[in-house]
């Protein structure tokens, strides 16, 4: 393969450099800057929460994908495996264990401080659960706080679960926090962080949602795991993400007003062929070879439902500023992985329709049974409701050992071919109209 040329930079993917720069220069100083550190999970995450006390948030599968990202992954995963982790432990679990062991350093080359309080938020995954007992043991003594969030089993959440997590927060969750940080709960500085939140959470959902537009000027799924970055991690609820998601949301208006489309590690893409909706992570470890080879075939992701793992806004959800504690009881229950498999099928029903998809495409991680479970009846309900082609293909997180780039981008091929003979068709149909 050729080498790839030099990623192309708008002002707001240096800004994000600099917000994310920031914080793991942060967290390199916990001790000298008397920073309290928790370590948490991104879907239905408190953020907000953890900031209101002035702590700072690490987030294990983030350190696990970026590692993934800069090929440090294969060597973590190897190390945890060799103390007992099995081939089949999701990959997230085994480069996080293995990144401690090897010295806990963070993307930017600086090591990251061992966790003051492990926070539990628990939204569908049961691997969450298994991962925390495991940093209890890398980590004895340190305190744990358990945020049991209910599965949306028929799909509404109800005022009985809200008051269930509501006094989880404020018997368990929110004491720890107090012990920790050594500071009382703030329950104006939480609502005013909450202002922010729902701002931010305005303009995440226009600049996603501008995929609607054809051409589309962004891509949902390799360029949505950016955009999603600062709302999804340590950023929601403060001015910096607003300022970030403005920024953004700017040039992404200006892409709309030139008519132009996503720009992508290899340039700008020039002709959108095939508009997609597609299920589940992507792999990590070789990120930019997997998005070239859409890019090669003029196929742009126009929506996804990894992009919601930490919040379904474009349903309408908004941290509200008026009753903080029930609004992150609302949030923790409403994002993606605590949605129930019929829920899943009608959000992406609704995407393929909404965003005029050509096609939809399953990636199916190896090790992840939270997004795996249910894939192939997604994909059979998919095709039966809208009529479009349906693709599928299998990768990994961030084990290198799984992704085989010949046998997806074969596939892929295949895939696209079959969409071109599809429109090609309904051409027919329409010029015969």
């Amino acid at each position: 393969m050729a080498e790839p040329v030099e990623a192309i930079k708008e002002k707001s993917m240096n800004l994000q450099k600099e917000m994310l720069s920031k914080q793991f220069k942060e967290l390199s100083m916990a001790k000298e800057l008397g920073k309290k550190v928790v370590y948490t999970f991104v879907p239905g995450n408190l953020t907000e929460l953890i900031l209101s006390f002035d702590m700072l948030p690490v987030y294990p599968e983030i350190n696990a994908l970026q590692s993934g990202m800069r090929k440090k992954s294969g060597e973590y995963i190897k190390e945890a495996e060799k103390i007992g982790f099995s081939e089949d432990v999701c990959t997230y679990v085994k480069c996080d264990i293995g990144m401690m062991l090897k010295g806990n350093i963070g993307p930017t080359g600086e090591q990251l401080p061992p966790p003051d309080l492990l926070l539990l938020s628990y939204t569908g995954c049961f691997t969450f659960l298994k991962w925390f007992e495991n940093l209890e043991r890398l980590y004895p003594g340190v305190p744990v706080a358990m945020l049991h969030t209910p599965y949306q089993e028929d799909g509404v959440i109800t005022q009985d679960q809200i008051t269930y997590m509501v006094k989880q927060l404020q018997e368990d969750v929110i004491p720890k926090m107090e012990q920790v940080s050594g500071k009382k709960f703030d329950m104006k500085r939480l609502s005013n962080m909450m202002v922010d939140s729902a701002k931010a959470e305005d303009l995440l959902v226009k600049i996603l949602e501008s995929a609607k537009t054809v051409p589309t000027p962004i891509d949902a799924y390799f360029a949505g795991v950016y955009y999603i970055g600062p709302i999804f991690t340590a950023f929601r609820g403060t001015k910096e993400a607003v300022v970030y998601y403005q920024e953004l949301w700017n040039e992404v208006q200006e892409r709309m007003r030139l008519g132009l489309g996503p720009v992508t590690p290899e340039g700008e893409l020039k002709e959108e062929r095939f508009r997609l909706v597609i299920e589940g992570p992507p792999n990590w470890t070789n990120f930019r070879e997997f998005w070239k080879i859409f890019y090669d075939m003029g196929a742009i992701i126009v929506a996804s439902t990894y992009t919601k793992v930490g919040g379904c806004y474009d349903l309408g959800f908004r941290h509200d500023p008026s009753e903080p504690l029930e609004s992150l009881a609302k949030y923790c229950m409403s994002v993606y992985t605590n949605m129930n498999l019929p829920q899943r099928v009608d959000l992406i029903e609704k995407y393929v329709r909404e965003y005029k998809a050509d096609g939809f495409l399953i990636n199916s991680i190896k090790s992840c049974n939270s997004f795996s479970a249910g894939q192939l009846m997604i994909m059979r309900e998919i095709e039966q409701r809208t009529g479009v082609p349906v693709g599928f293909i299998e990768s990994d997180l961030v084990d290198p050992r799984y992704f085989s780039y010949a046998n997806i981008k074969n596939r892929l091929e295949s895939y696209f071919q079959m969409l071109e003979q599809r429109k090609t068709i309904l051409a027919q149909e329409e010029a015969v109209k």
